[in-house]
């Protein structure tokens, strides 16, 4: 869940580009273009974003709990369900059952059961992604919110998003990624339910260590 999670926030990261071209033409021509016509390029790193931008870690952290409060619902339905068909298999063994139609009865309960888990395994999954893609789009819309107002002074024709080989060759002299992360990290203002799982969080991690 955590890894899925995290693929998605990279994901929706790597659309807050300035402007999208294709990434290997930028970075081949960026020096030149430059010198040559004026034109000013920069690129952030989107792995150094994801792990210092409070807004990823926040809701990191908030999505996988909500993820792990999902899975625990789940796994309890799952477990009175066993148990429920091990009780009726039981019975059934020890000829409990009076007459075909109690017999039916029980089985059709059972079914109904497996069916309200599967729409509640589908609820709170959909849930969930509804979510993700929600925080997604908060996410994106801050970045380039932010970047629009950076550029008001940079003045940039082009900032590029840099994730793993996209841009095969970057100058280190065109990355601006600590500056969009401060600047980033000083606009933003945590909601009071994240900052509750966030303090929550914290807590845990205290509690845990102590206890070692």
């Amino acid at each position: 869940m955590k890894k899925i999670l995290t693929l998605a926030f990279t994901a929706a990261l790597a659309l807050t580009a300035c402007n999208n071209q294709k990434a290997e033409e930028a970075e081949t021509t960026a020096e030149n273009a430059d010198v040559q016509t004026g034109l000013k390029v920069a690129y952030v790193e989107v792995d150094s974003l994801m792990t210092q931008y409070q807004f990823c870690k926040d809701y990191n952290i908030l999505l996988n709990q909500k993820g792990e409060n999902a899975q625990k619902t789940l796994a309890g339905k799952q477990r009175a369900l066993q148990q429920h068909a091990a009780a009726l298999q039981k019975k059934y063994e020890n000829n409990g059952f009076t007459t075909r139609d109690e017999l039916e009865r029980a089985q059709n309960q059972l079914a109904k059961e497996q069916q309200d888990l599967a729409e509640l395994e589908q609820r709170l999954m959909s849930e969930l992604a509804n979510e993700q893609a929600q925080l997604t789009m908060e996410m994106r819309d801050s970045i380039q919110a932010f970047l629009k107002v950076y550029n008001k002074t940079k003045k940039y024709d082009y900032i590029f998003s840099r994730q793993g080989d996209n841009i095969l060759l970057a100058n280190k002299k065109f990355d601006i990624t600590k500056e969009v992360v401060a600047g980033l990290n000083k606009r933003y203002k945590a909601k009071p339910d994240v900052k509750k799982v966030s303090a929550d969080k914290i807590d845990n991690t205290t509690d845990s260590q102590k206890a070692r």
